[in-house]
C-alpha cells in the first residue's frame, strides 16, 4: 500500500468517525431539547418506565442479593484478619451504594433493556414505521426515541436503589444471620460510617450519568441500525458492547472527579 493510498485511508476513517460523532451529539441535544415536550405527555414516559424498569427489576433484585452475599462473606473473612468484624456493615454499605450498586445495576441494565430498546427501534427501522412517521409529519425522535429516553433515566437510579438496598439485606443475611456479627455493630456501623451527601449522593449521581448513556447508546444504535435482521443483530450486540465499556470508563472518571473534590 502506497503512503498516499494509506493516508487517504486513514483520513476517510477519520473523517467518518468525527461524522458519528457530531451525529451522536447531534442527536443527544435533540433529546434534551424535547424535554419539555415529552414530560407534558408523561403517559408514555411512564409506560417506559414500567417497560424498561419493572421487567428489569426481577435481575436486579437477585443480582443485588447475591452480590451482598459474597460482599459480606469475603468481606468477613479480610477484616477479620484485622480484628475489625464489627465493620461489615459498613464496609457492605459503602461498597454497594459508592460502586457496585450504580455499575452493576447499570451493566445489568444494559444487558437487559439496553438490548431490548435496541433490537425494538431497529425492528422500526426495518419495517419502515420510523419512515411511515416522517410521511406523516410526526417527529419519530419526539414521538418515539425521547420517551425512552426519559424512561431509562428514571427507571436506571431507582433500580440501582433496589440493587443497593437488598444488597445490604443480603449482607445483613450472611454476616449477621449466618456468621454471627453483633446486629447491633452491624447497623450502627453503617449508619455512622455513611454519610448521606457524600457516600448515597455520589452513587446517585453515578447512576443518573450511566442512565444517560446506556439509554442514549441503545437508542442511538437502533436508530441508525441498517434495516435487515443482519443488521439489527449486529446493532443489538453493538449496543451491549458500547455501553458496558461507557460505563467502566464513565465510572473511573467519576470516582476521580468524585475523591478529588
Amino acid at each position: 500500500m502506497s503512503p498516499t493510498h494509506w493516508l487517504g485511508t486513514v483520513g476517510a476513517y477519520t473523517r467518518q468517525v468525527l461524522s458519528d460523532w457530531g451525529y451522536a451529539a447531534r442527536l443527544l441535544w435533540k433529546l434534551f431539547s424535547l424535554s419539555g415536550a415529552v414530560l407534558k405527555r408523561f403517559g408514555l414516559v411512564r409506560d417506559q418506565v414500567h417497560f424498561l424498569g419493572n421487567y428489569s427489576l426481577a435481575i436486579i433484585a437477585v443480582s443485588g442479593l447475591f452480590v451482598g452475599f459474597v460482599l459480606s462473606l469475603q468481606g468477613y473473612y479480610t477484616l477479620q484478619r484485622y480484628g475489625s468484624a464489627e465493620a461489615l456493615g459498613l464496609l457492605v454499605a459503602l461498597s454497594l451504594v459508592r460502586e457496585l450498586g450504580p455499575v452493576v445495576s447499570a451493566l445489568l441494565f444494559a444487558g437487559r433493556a439496553g438490548a431490548s430498546l435496541t433490537a425494538e427501534i431497529g425492528l422500526m427501522r426495518a419495517g419502515e414505521q420510523l419512515t411511515a412517521l416522517e410521511m406523516m409529519a410526526v417527529d419519530p425522535i419526539q414521538r418515539i426515541l425521547a420517551p425512552r429516553f426519559w424512561g431509562g433515566i428514571i427507571a436506571l437510579p431507582l433500580l440501582a436503589a433496589v440493587f443497593s438496598a437488598v444488597g445490604i439485606l443480603g449482607g445483613y443475611g450472611v454476616g449477621v444471620l449466618l456468621i454471627g456479627v453483633d446486629a447491633g455493630s452491624f447497623w450502627s456501623q453503617m449508619q455512622g460510617g455513611v454519610d448521606v451527601f457524600k457516600d448515597v449522593g455520589n452513587g446517585i449521581i453515578k447512576s443518573v450519568v450511566f442512565a444517560i448513556a446506556v439509554t442514549f447508546i441503545a437508542l442511538l444504535q437502533g436508530y441508525v441500525a441498517k434495516p435487515t435482521p443482519d443488521g439489527v443483530a449486529s446493532a443489538t450486540t453493538r449496543s451491549v458492547v458500547v455501553s458496558s465499556l461507557s460505563v467502566l470508563g464513565l465510572d473511573f472518571i467519576l470516582t476521580t472527579m468524585m475523591f478529588s473534590i
